[in-house]
């Protein structure tokens, strides 16, 4: 049955605030402000650095996130879905959600959720022309870590009023779900780790899970491990893995970049955003699961580049540049996301948008000193 306004919430990345594994990589005191403030711009007409309206924040800060919190809900946003990453030795990048968010003034309504970001630290912060980045943390998610994130999660985040439901199931996000799969053991293994997750989740008193995949737009099969695979060649359809793990959603996160940017180094964010948005209605009715498509506000990494090399298209983080993505432009796309979401074609009941501040990624709706509150407006004229 669809309603007026789907869910709408925004991806929040969590990188603004000191913790210890920063100040041992980059240096006592560091945050992801420091790379933006060094940004520059590229080539003519390239427009950088971006200066956040508010200032260079400590988002651990409960008072700093009650204003994020007030400016998003009152601006037609429901909740965040926080980027959340626990490696072998615990968590990383938590002090915005648990000392920040979770303490915040006038919480109200405003819903919370995660996305298990099961991917290595890199050293992209930024990052050099010398490729493969090197790697700063692994990634991998054993079944004891996976165990000891999922207890946080049902002891710290779960039980808290704000934590966000979709169609009745604590919502749950796994970004590389394939990845996860692999480092449990195979398939079999993996069903048996999340349906024990589950069953925590019950006997805590907390109902169902609602377990979401995120990150498998337009792919239709993937290397998986099996029992009889313990190498990880077999292949497998989207419909038939998610079955097989239990899978309840699937959501989107960003945009093909590689795919549909049309040029270097820039290139024009309205025709870009459509041809991504023309996949909503393939997602959605080839496969079995609801699909929560998302949008994006830009994307510029430039400010992850390391700023004294030559900006030439040879990978992250040295990628075109979404150009003319106004607040006016974004509206357009926002109008066209909510008209798909109201129509039959659309499974999901929630919108995405990527993001609230991943600045350094040139995709974000907070406001900033060209545009102040005008993104958040954008928002408020579609969904508000």
């Amino acid at each position: 049955m669809k309603t007026d306004k789907p869910i709408v919430c925004a991806y929040y990345f969590p990188n603004w605030h000191r913790n210890r594994q920063n100040d041992k990589w980059h240096g006592k005191g560091w945050t992801e402000w420091e790379v933006l403030k060094c940004a520059r711009p590229r080539f003519p007409g390239h427009k950088q650095p971006k200066i956040p309206l508010w200032g260079y924040e400590d988002e651990a800060g409960p008072a700093v996130m009650g204003r994020k919190i007030k400016a998003a809900s009152s601006h037609g946003i429901d909740g965040f879905i926080f980027d959340w990453y626990w490696y072998k030795d615990g968590p990383y990048r938590n002090r915005c959600l648990e000392e920040g968010f979770l303490k915040a003034p006038d919480l109200e309504n405003f819903k919370f959720s995660i996305m298990w970001c099961n991917h290595e630290a890199k050293q992209v912060h930024p990052g050099s022309r010398m490729f493969p980045a090197p790697s700063l943390c692994s990634g991998e998610v054993s079944p004891d870590t996976f165990f000891k994130g999922t207890e946080h999660c049902i002891k710290h985040y779960f039980s808290h009023p704000n934590y966000m439901r979709l169609d009745g199931g604590l919502y749950f996000s796994i970004y590389h779900l394939i990845e996860m799969v692999n480092n449990l053991g195979g398939t079999e293994s993996a069903r048996k780790i999340f349906d024990d997750f589950r069953s925590r989740v019950k006997k805590a008193g907390l109902g169902e899970l609602n377990l979401n995949a995120v990150g498998m737009e337009g792919r239709t099969d993937f290397p998986m491990k099996t029992s009889d695979n313990a190498d990880g060649n077999s292949e497998s359809n989207v419909d038939e893995l998610v079955s097989v793990l239990g899978i309840n959603s699937r959501s989107g996160h960003g945009w093909n970049k590689q795919k549909y940017a049309s040029s270097f180094p820039f290139s024009d964010y309205y025709e870009f955003a459509f041809k991504n948005m023309g996949n909503y209605e393939h997602l959605s009715s080839d496969y079995t699961l609801p699909f929560n498509p998302a949008v994006c506000m830009g994307w510029d990494v430039s400010p992850r580049a390391v700023q004294s090399e030559v900006y030439e298209n040879v990978g992250y983080p040295f990628m075109p540049i979404l150009s003319d993505n106004s607040p006016d432009e974004f509206e357009k796309v926002l109008q066209h996301a909510k008209k798909f979401m109201l129509s039959e074609k659309s499974t999901g009941n929630m919108l995405l948008i990527n993001s609230w501040n991943e600045w350094t990624e040139g995709t974000y709706i907070e406001p900033d000193t060209e545009y102040g509150y005008a993104y958040l407006e954008a928002v408020k004229h579609v969904f508000g």
